[in-house]
């Protein structure tokens, strides 16, 4: 069976592609449409989200603080001003960089020792990091939402209860 940090993480992966294929659905400029919300543009937020998850892999293959914030600027810098289609293949991308970390732990819920410059050390387990990543992927995805209503158009359901739905029905 499945370990449910690593369906979480299935879950985070079919929902933010169904945002990619909702927008793909939308006129192009909704992407890049400035909005008032917490970041102003769908695109802002993808880039938000996928720059914060490069944080939490350096994380969870236990990087130092150096390495994280290294990598957290050339991430951004490879994700500022994408297309669409440019942003997907780079989550893909990063998919493929989680996928390989997980395949090759034994143990989902390893403890794992962060230390952030601001709050100090933090003694936890690489499933509630997992955990945190979805979580944090659901909370802009609420704000993707948002933004696509706010420019005139439905969104697309994304609750867990969806994708638990989907993947019983492929069965």
């Amino acid at each position: 069976m499945k370990h449910h940090a690593i369906q979480l993480y299935d879950y985070h992966i079919w929902a933010n592609n169904r945002f990619f294929e909702r927008l793909k659905d939308l006129p192009t400029n909704v992407y890049t449409q400035e909005v008032q919300s917490v970041f102003s543009s769908i695109a802002e937020t993808f880039v938000h989200m996928y720059t914060t998850e490069t944080i939490y892999l350096g994380v969870m293959r236990e990087n130092s603080m150096d390495e994280i914030q290294s990598s957290i600027i050339l991430e951004h810098e490879k994700s500022k001003d994408k297309s669409l289609e440019e942003m997907e293949v780079l989550y893909a991308e990063q998919v493929k960089l989680y996928k390989a970390l997980f395949n090759s732990q034994k143990d989902m819920d390893k403890p794992i020792t962060a230390e952030h410059p601001t709050y100090g050390r933090l003694e936890t387990y690489l499933s509630e990091i997992v955990q945190h990543l979805v979580n944090h992927g659901t909370y802009h995805r609420g704000n993707l939402t948002a933004m696509i209503r706010q420019q005139g158009y439905p969104s697309v359901p994304t609750d867990y209860i969806m994708y638990l739905y989907e993947i019983q029905a492929k069965g």
